[in-house]
């Protein structure tokens, strides 16, 4: 008997043993990432009646659209009511999507909040991660083959997933940037190496080493950017412009276009043409960095916060961005970082209009309901100060623990009663 009772007492070796502070800081952050992705899409709602929502929690059904058929994308509240048992791949969050649940892409699936939708959302944009598949590597995640420790980071621009050590350069440190850029976005978006070169965090790895190029820009008024992105004129340094070279292009070419109206006919218009460039390039952050110069490589890049307020917003390169169709870095609301900050204020919202405690006080009178927040308080003093005691000695709490506290308590309450003493008129 008193083995079985020591048995009973001691954990079993195989079980791992935990403390209080342990299991409560785990349960936080899986709450705090669960409110993030989520918190900011409906679980009771399909989406689609919102049209292309600007960022919302998205996944892919495998058992409705296998690889070999086409990609389709599904909102949170159909992952639930409409493909409950199937098997999912989460994406985590897009942009500018539209729920496809049920649409011609399910043969033989309806979506049970809109039975009519149209057949197809022409401007969803979808890539291997409908299929359950990320990176360059093309493999899935977790990978089942692949014991490498690693970690996955999502491109801001094309919003793919790709392990740290397949993008070409070394991952910084978490505070050292909030945002990735990968290197095929890189390649295609060009002109960001303007502003990685001052702004991104830029850690190449071995096999992306070696001399930095120097990228140059020959049409750009001699200007350059302080730290806060402001510009001021300076005289060239180096070799920068390059209308010396090309003069005999535009004879005796005149720094003012009033001088030149009465000789028209050699050359004048073109020459008052490159002034009004380098006057709309004097405003162009964009042209006033590449005149700087700057490097480039062939790896993704890493952005802190707010790197995007820098990007330049003159007409030339509003269209820039428009041809890129990347638009979107304008938006502040965009960023996953605002989306997430979103879905935790609503939840806390949520949850301070259905905290049960102030739902049972709306239905008291006065008298109670100072009776009840007593209650509530010494019931939430006592129970943290008891626990506190196990956290601060990395102690298990056992179920045992728990009931002695409830009983303590009552006995407590008991005796509070007992001593009270009663007055009749």
């Amino acid at each position: 008997m008193a083995a079985n009772e020591e048995k009973h007492k001691r954990p079993l070796a195989e079980d791992p043993i935990v403390s209080l502070a342990e299991v409560l800081e785990e349960n936080e952050l899986l709450e705090n990432a669960a409110c993030a992705v989520l918190g900011g899409s409906d679980s009771d709602k399909c989406s689609y009646s919102e049209g292309y929502v600007k960022r919302q929690a998205l996944y892919a059904c495998n058992t409705c659209t296998p690889k070999g058929g086409q990609p389709a994308g599904i909102c949170l509240a159909c992952s639930y009511k409409c493909h409950e048992g199937h098997e999912l791949f989460e994406l985590y969050t897009k942009r500018n999507f539209r729920c496809d649940c049920g649409n011609s892409k399910f043969s033989d699936l309806q979506c049970k909040f809109f039975s009519e939708k149209e057949k197809t959302n022409c401007t969803n944009k979808y890539n291997d991660n409908f299929f359950g598949l990320y990176c360059t590597c093309k493999r899935p995640y977790p990978d089942p083959e692949d014991e490498t420790p690693d970690e996955m980071i999502q491109c801001v621009v094309c919003e793919d997933w790709f392990h740290g050590r397949h993008l070409g350069a070394v991952l910084p440190d978490n505070v050292e940037y909030q945002e990735m850029v990968c290197q095929s976005c890189m390649k295609r978006c060009s002109f960001l190496w303007a502003y990685a070169t001052h702004w991104s965090v830029i850690k190449a790895d071995a096999d992306n080493s070696g001399p930095l190029p120097k990228m140059e820009d020959d049409n750009v008024d001699v200007c350059t950017v302080q730290e806060n992105g402001d510009s001021h004129n300076q005289k060239p340094k180096g070799r920068v412009m390059k209308n010396e070279e090309t003069g005999a292009k535009h004879s005796e070419p005149s720094t003012s276009c009033k001088a030149e109206k009465s000789e028209a006919a050699n050359g004048d218009e073109a020459s008052c043409s490159v002034e009004e460039d380098a006057a709309k390039n004097a405003g162009c952050k964009l042209q006033q960095l590449k005149k700087r110069g700057g490097i480039q490589r062939e790896c993704a890049t890493y952005w802190p916060l707010n790197w995007r307020n820098r990007l330049c917003t003159c007409p030339s390169c509003m269209n820039l961005y428009k041809e890129l169709e990347i638009s979107f870095l304008l938006d502040e609301f965009d960023t996953v970082l605002a989306y997430e900050n979103k879905g935790k204020s609503d939840e806390e919202t949520d949850s301070e209009r259905c905290d049960p405690l102030m739902t049972a006080l709306s239905n008291m009178n006065r008298i109670q309901q100072v009776e009840l927040i007593y209650e509530y308080n010494d019931l939430k003093s006592e129970l943290k100060d008891y626990l506190k005691r196990f956290a601060d000695e990395g102690k298990v709490v056992t179920s045992e623990d728990i009931q002695q506290f409830f009983e303590e308590l009552q006995s407590k309450k008991r005796r509070r009663v007992d001593g009270m003493q009663y007055f009749c008129s």
